[in-house]
C-alpha cells in the first residue's frame, strides 16, 4: 500500500515540516480557544446585564479597554514573529539537508508523465525509467527538476514540500525515506486536461535491494524465446511504437514517451491512471485515448490476430 499523506512523514525533510505545521497548528489552536473563550464570556455577561445598567463606559473602564486592545496587539504581533522566525529556520534546515547527496536523479515533467533519469559519471550506468522513483532508503536523494512543456509541481508529501518543474529552468530537491516503502507523488500545479492523472510513486528500498534493481534495470530487454513473443515484437517494431517509445536491446530508439524497457516492472500505466495488468495494458494499448484523453499516444488500428501477441511481448519486458 502506497503513503500519500504529510502527516506521515518517512524522511527528514518531511518530518521537519510536519514539525513547523505542528506549531502553526497549536498557535492557532490556542488563539482560537482564547479568543472564543473571551468571547464567550462577554456573550454571557451582556445577558445577566440590565439593560438600565447598560451606560455609556467610565473613565477607568475606558482605561482597561484601551490596556487589552494594547495587550492584544502586542500577543499578535510576538506570535507572528514566533512563526516568522519558525518559518525561516524550517526553510534554513530544509536547504541543509540538501549537502553532499548520494544520488541524482533527473525528473523531467511532461504533459502527463515523468520521466526519470538516473545520472552517472559511467554512460553506460545511466538509466532512463517513467513515473516510479527508486531510491535507497537512508540516503539523499538530489532531485534535479525540470519541464519539457508547461509548468508542473513535483510533490511526495511523505518526504518532502512541493518544487515546481519550470520549462528551460531547473530546480533541485532533496528527498531521503528513513525506512522502506512505497510513496505516492502528485503534480501539484495544474498543467491541463490530465493533471490528476500525473501520479508518481518513489519506491524506497534497502541499500542491497536498491542495487539489485539498478542492475537489472541496465540490462537491455530479454531476447524472445518462443514464436509468440518474437511475433509480438516484430508487432511491436513495425508499428509506429518505435517512433515514440524506447526498447533498449531493439531498434526501438523514440523519445517521446516513456522508455518500456522494463515496464511490466512497473505498477501502473500512464502514469498512475491505470493498473498494470493485462486487462488494462490490452486497453491502453488498444485505445490509449479512452482511458487519458488528450495524451499524446494516438489510437493505432492494430490487425486482432496482432493485438495478443504485442500484449504478451511488453508482458515479458521486466
Amino acid at each position: 500500500m502506497s503513503v500519500h499523506s504529510a502527516f506521515a512523514p518517512a524522511g527528514a525533510q518531511a518530518a521537519r515540516i510536519y514539525e513547523h505545521w505542528l506549531l502553526y497548528w497549536y498557535v492557532a489552536l490556542a488563539v482560537y480557544v482564547i479568543v472564543g473563550g473571551a468571547f464567550l464570556y462577554l456573550l454571557i455577561r451582556s445577558w445577566r446585564s440590565r439593560p438600565e445598567s447598560i451606560a455609556e463606559p467610565t473613565q477607568p473602564v475606558q482605561h482597561r479597554m484601551a490596556k487589552y486592545v494594547g495587550a492584544s496587539s502586542v500577543a499578535t504581533a510576538l506570535i507572528l514573529i514566533l512563526l516568522l522566525v519558525s518559518a525561516a529556520i524550517t526553510g534554513h534546515d530544509l536547504a541543509s539537508y540538501g549537502q553532499k547527496p548520494n544520488l541524482q536523479i533527473n525528473v523531467i515533467g511532461h504533459q502527463w508523465w515523468w520521466e526519470v533519469q538516473y545520472q552517472n559519471d559511467d554512460p553506460s550506468m545511466t538509466l532512463m525509467t517513467a513515473n516510479e522513483i527508486h531510491i535507497p532508503t537512508g540516503q539523499k536523494v538530489l532531485l534535479n527538476l525540470t519541464s519539457s512543456d508547461v509548468i508542473h509541481s513535483f510533490w511526495v508529501p511523505s518526504l518532502n514540500g512541493k518544487r515546481d518543474l519550470i520549462p528551460s529552468h531547473q530546480n533541485t530537491l532533496t528527498i531521503e525515506a528513513d525506512r522502506p516503502g512505497v510513496y505516492r507523488g502528485q503534480c501539484a500545479e495544474f498543467c491541463g486536461l490530465q493533471h490528476a492523472h500525473m501520479i508518481l510513486y518513489v519506491i524506497a528500498e534497502p541499500p542491497s535491494k536498491f542495487s539489485a534493481w539498478m542492475r537489472h534495470q541496465l540490462q537491455p530487454a530479454p531476447e524472445p524465446v518462443d514464436a509468440k513473443l518474437r511475433h509480438g515484437r516484430d508487432v511491436f517494431l513495425n508499428e509506429p511504437c518505435v517512433t515514440c517509445h524506447t526498447v533498449r536491446g531493439t531498434t526501438a530508439l523514440g523519445t517521446v514517451g516513456p522508455d518500456l524497457t522494463h515496464i511490466a516492472d512497473r505498477q501502473t500505466i500512464g502514469a498512475g491512471t491505470l493498473p498494470n495488468t493485462p486487462g488494462h495494458l490490452s486497453g491502453w494499448v488498444t485505445d490509449p485515448q479512452r482511458a487519458k484523453p488528450g495524451i499524446l499516444m494516438p489510437t493505432i488500428p492494430i490487425a486482432p490476430n496482432d493485438v495478443q501477441p504485442l500484449l504478451v511481448y511488453l508482458e515479458s519486458l521486466r
